[in-house]
């Protein structure tokens, strides 16, 4: 009867450590250490939820990286603006992602103006954060400022892009805003959103070469397949849908970023299905893993 037990008790301390061991590898990508990538998420792609429900969700789906988007909402759908988070709102937020085993890497997207005041508020809370890249879009005449305090907080500034019309839609003025300025300065390559101003996301890629410091990684589908080409000075509708199985080209921007030896973040912001879509992102996560471990044989 002894022997029976200490079997059983052997055969079940094998199975949770097993179980362990399959987690582990599920959630986690020891390719992604070998490459130099993060895979990370904004809060954003939970809008819907509260930021302690975001965190559950990105901890669920393997996730351990996140960044802290430019409203949080600290109960669900109450949005309060990043950088007017109260110390111990901002407590909170530390604590909820410490337990989660999940580590806050980038703050933004934040406005960077011409105002010095208020964009030094937002590298002091970088500081505060204790994280080294902030996401924006910084006005035109906002550019020297920027660069001033890059230098002197030793903070990079990724430049985010939106769809055309907006200023920053092709990376061809991204390049002209850091042109002879600190290697600081660079882009925050949302490569949806080149999609859907009908540019080739990996060509883009190729022009930034040198100059990406992080993604927000996305892949999309027209939302009518019948569409035509976009508007004049406008973007095509269009929606995410998991990597991999979109038009975005996922693998092959990995390839050249691999190419390029990118080293940083790449961010979910997974914006369809806001109140279904964890099973999405979970599809998501096991092909980036599975891409770059092929990716780093």
């Amino acid at each position: 009867m002894k022997i029976k037990c200490f079997l059983l008790l052997a055969l079940s301390l094998a199975l949770s450590v097993k179980s362990a061991e399959l987690e582990r590898l599920q959630t986690n990508c020891p390719a992604c250490d070998d490459l130099g990538w993060q895979l990370a998420i904004t809060p954003y792609s939970f809008r819907l939820y509260s930021f302690s429900e975001a965190i559950d969700k990105t901890a669920a789906v393997g996730i351990k990286y996140i960044g802290l988007s430019g409203n949080i909402n600290v109960v669900s759908n109450k949005a309060v603006r990043v950088l007017d988070l109260k110390d111990e709102q901002l407590q909170a937020i530390r604590k909820k992602c410490d337990s989660a085993g999940i580590k806050i890497i980038n703050l933004g997207i934040v406005p960077l103006t011409a105002n010095e005041a208020e964009t030094r508020k937002a590298f002091e809370f970088a500081k505060k954060l204790g994280v080294d890249v902030i996401v924006g879009e910084p006005e035109a005449n906002a550019l020297d400022l920027v660069e001033k305090l890059c230098k002197e907080y030793n903070i990079k500034v990724a430049i985010h892009d939106h769809p055309r019309p907006s200023h920053y839609w092709n990376p061809d003025t991204v390049l002209a805003a850091i042109k002879d300025r600190t290697p600081l300065m660079g882009a925050c390559a949302d490569v949806g959103h080149w999609k859907r101003s009908g540019l080739d996301p990996v060509a883009c890629l190729k022009k930034l070469e040198g100059h990406v410091i992080c993604l927000h990684f996305k892949d999309v589908v027209l939302d009518d397949p019948h569409a035509g080409p976009p508007p004049p000075n406008g973007a095509n509708k269009m929606h995410d849908v998991p990597w991999g199985t979109g038009d975005s080209n996922i693998k092959g921007m990995m390839a050249e970023l691999k190419r390029q030896h990118f080293h940083g973040a790449y961010y979910f912001e997974y914006e369809y299905h806001w109140d279904r879509s964890v099973p999405e992102i979970a599809e998501s996560v096991k092909y980036f893993n599975t891409t770059t471990t092929e990716l780093a044989k």
